[in-house]
């Protein structure tokens, strides 16, 4: 069987088992549905048939991505507990409605679920999330794969060292060699690397920790953002749907938000389970209109605490220079000569790929937020589903000119770059000139003008 066919098939293959497993309740859910913020599962983002053709006379010679671990498993078991316990409160109360009384095996079917396989740790989805996306890799760049595996080049792994982005990587790198065999004798062994794919938790950023901790503005924000009326407003609903009136009665509004924040975050690990779960899916117990809320809610202690955050302060996301700096380091090296390696993997978390995302200026990530007009969906784009779902990604591509690898013939770029969010492509920021008017090629020349580097 030839490569191309070797590969078609190990896509169709993956993408069969993900639509095996996810179940009809996910696929009513749905991966875009911003409720889910950054728990939404993985879904690509542009057609493998609508890319730009590269320019004539380039030819791929090095591909680096930053990933996020596919979906997992919640951190733990306290929301699902905390439900669990109201629950029987009122069922021995005689305070459950029909709807509540269903309630209770779903969320004990998602927490068997979880402990299947390791709280935090990758699912099923997640191992192919991984997978698919290193099949479309390949496909769109097939004369690279095709060289890497020639010429022996190295492919490098780097993660956090956290057992779902090792997993993670496990995954990815599977699906490579299943979309080419050869490429099996190259692929490196992964390597932990905590300051540059787990920045956030080392001391250099302490800073940063603290402004987690304790910074008096991020506080406030989230405590106004918490005391809008629509909070309770949803929690009161979402409770009187679940538990008789009279049981509802006897709960503070702060029991009524407790109960029902843990219910949404349960609704929102849901698809990301699907498939140890049997498709357990807990939409019905939230109306749209409450878990888009809920959702919001989520999203603004992500776009204070790890995104664009408040206008005028990097504090959130100027930690993400060191990563920036190597994915600028890997192609310079690259282009110099310097390096044989055909490509750099890197698998990281939600908490390095936001700020990235904001450091790069990525659509939904460029708009910070004024302290006297909080961050609402109504002005600002910022959306953790779009932002870093699970297994978001980015990926530049690097191009040589075939004409003259040396730097290209006159006025012509000697090397140029692609760039791919969540395999969209995507213009880099604003200030940085494309080689034409709507083209999502870059002279590499040009970017280091426009960040600086040179």
């Amino acid at each position: 069987m030839k490569r191309t066919a070797v590969l078609a098939a190990a896509l169709a293959t993956a993408l069969a088992a993900t639509l095996a497993s996810a179940g009809t309740a996910d696929a009513r859910s749905g991966a875009r549905d911003d409720s889910y913020g950054t728990k939404a599962p993985y879904a690509p983002q542009q057609d493998l048939r609508h890319y730009q053709q590269v320019p004539e006379g380039y030819s791929a010679v090095f591909t680096e991505n930053v990933a996020r671990h596919g979906s997992r498993a919640m951190s733990d078991r306290e929301d699902g507990d905390a439900v669990l316990a109201l629950l029987a409160r009122a069922e021995q109360d005689g305070g459950l409605t029909g709807l509540g009384a269903r309630l209770a095996p779903q969320v004990r079917t998602l927490l068997d679920a979880g402990a299947s396989i390791g709280y935090g740790n990758l699912s099923a989805r997640g191992a192919d999330e991984q997978r698919q996306t290193a099949l479309r890799m390949e496909r769109r760049l097939p004369g690279l794969f095709d060289a890497i595996a020639a010429q022996g080049a190295p492919i490098v792994v780097e993660t956090s060292g956290v057992t779902r982005a090792t997993a993670s990587a496990d995954a990815f790198t599977a699906g490579l060699v299943a979309g080419e065999p050869a490429l099996a004798g190259v692929l490196k062994a992964p390597v932990t690397d905590k300051n540059l794919l787990y920045f956030h938790k080392q001391p250099q950023n302490a800073d940063y920790q603290a402004y987690l901790a304790g910074d008096p503005q991020l506080a406030a924000a989230l405590a106004g953002i918490d005391a809008d009326p629509r909070t309770a407003e949803a929690a009161r609903h979402t409770v009187r749907r679940l538990f008789t009136a009279r049981f509802a009665d006897t709960l503070t509004t702060e029991q009524q938000t407790a109960f029902a924040r843990s219910l949404a975050a349960l609704r929102s690990a849901a698809p990301d389970l699907a498939a140890e779960s049997g498709g357990t899916d807990l939409d019905r117990f939230l109306t749209p209109d409450d878990a888009r809320w809920f959702g919001y809610l989520d999203d603004a202690e992500e776009f204070y605490q790890k995104g664009p955050g408040f206008t005028g302060r990097t504090i959130t996301y100027k930690m993400a220079g060191v990563l920036l700096d190597d994915l600028f380091a890997q192609l310079e090296r690259k282009a110099a000569g310097t390096s044989a390696d055909g490509a750099v993997l890197r698998f990281t978390h939600a908490e390095e790929i936001e700020p990235l995302a904001a450091l790069l200026g990525l659509p939904g990530s460029t708009e910070q937020a004024d302290p006297a007009h909080p961050y609402s969906y109504a002005d600002n784009p910022w959306r953790g589903a779009r932002v870093a779902p699970m297994a978001a990604n980015i990926q530049w591509d690097l191009y040589r000119s075939t004409a003259d690898s040396a730097g290209g013939g006159k006025g012509r770029p000697g090397y140029l770059v692609r760039m791919f969010y969540n395999e969209k492509e995507t213009a880099f920021k604003d200030g940085c000139r494309p080689i034409a008017k709507g083209s999502a090629f870059y002279d590499l020349d040009e970017l280091e003008r426009c960040f600086g580097r040179n």
